[in-house]
């Protein structure tokens, strides 16, 4: 059985609604894999979201380690930030040593991984583009295709590094930014001048939302099929590097299709 350690903060309903999802789909879908663990920087009582996601951790009878970042940075430490991260994950890892897993998937935590960690564990993050597209949050990825006049956007899971979304890419999929029912909205984006655009980051702009919309209906599916395809070994961890079935490397399993066909599914 293909086991996950899950890395969240808990901060917000997408945090539960990630969770839920997954291990719903763990059960109904045929997957062989099973979350190993639940591992949180917060503590219960810290913040009444995260207090919601640890109910919700328990009623799904998951393992949950909590190791609170906000009381280690308290804590007197006359070191510098790096250091203080390092002991502070070294005490997690200390946690959550006795689980075996394959793999830990970060889904929506909030701290930065050291070096050290990354070293010790195959860990995943979802990143709302694909392979060589913006980096940055989501808002910044989406504006960044705008502005480039993209024809293509889409989402990644990729190996995590201490460098910020630079890990190696293990899947992803795609979807076109041209045809309907985006060539509706290109017009009125293609009128203004890229300082304007910049200058103006509308939120309520349709083509922004419209983006948006597209890429979060393929997120969880990309993870859920990511899980599945690693389960069955179709594509691997090796030592830092992604690798297919054969042991070959790749850059990324493309999941295109098997998300698109998810997509009409569910509609």
């Amino acid at each position: 059985m293909y086991r996950i350690g899950w890395f969240s903060t808990g901060r917000d309903e997408a945090a539960r609604d990630l969770l839920k999802t997954v291990q719903d789909s763990l059960n109904r879908e045929g997957i062989e894999a099973e979350i190993g663990f639940v591992f949180s920087n917060r503590e219960p009582g810290e913040d009444k979201q995260s207090d919601l996601f640890f109910e919700l951790v328990k009623n799904y009878d998951l393992p949950l380690v909590c190791l609170s970042s906000h009381k280690f940075k308290a804590q007197p430490e006359g070191s510098v930030v790096s250091n203080r991260r390092r002991k502070y994950e070294q005490e997690a890892m200390k946690r959550i040593e006795l689980f075996q897993v394959d793999i830990c998937v970060l889904a929506g935590y909030m701290l930065i991984v050291g070096e050290e960690m990354c070293r010790k564990y195959a860990m995943v993050n979802l990143h709302p583009a694909a392979p060589g597209g913006p980096s940055g949050t989501w808002q910044e990825v989406i504006w960044k295709l705008i502005e480039d006049r993209a024809g293509e956007a889409g989402a990644m899971i990729h190996l995590v590094t201490p460098q910020l979304d630079q890990g190696p890419p293990l899947s992803y999929c795609t979807f076109s930014l041209r045809g309907e029912p985006f060539s509706r909205y290109w017009p009125g984006i293609e009128m203004h001048p890229l300082d304007e655009l910049k200058r103006r980051r509308d939120e309520d702009n349709p083509l922004f939302k419209l983006i948006r919309q597209h890429e979060l209906a393929r997120e969880f599916p990309l993870l859920i099929a990511t899980l599945q395809a690693l389960s069955k070994g179709k594509i691997k961890i090796e030592t830092g590097k992604v690798v297919d079935a054969q042991g070959m490397p790749i850059e990324g399993y493309d999941l295109s299709q098997e998300i698109d066909r998810m997509i009409r599914l569910e509609m």
